[in-house]
């Protein structure tokens, strides 16, 4: 098995990875933002 090269599975699951937590610092940060308005 092969460890060098990475998947095109392997590269969409960790730009979906990297979106969700994206998504989730976001959200929160706009929460955090929206309260204090």
């Amino acid at each position: 098995m092969q460890k060098k090269n990475k998947s095109t599975f392997q590269k969409i699951t960790m730009v979906a990875v990297w979106l969700m937590l994206i998504a989730m610092l976001g959200s929160l940060i706009l929460g955090a933002i929206a309260s204090f308005m």
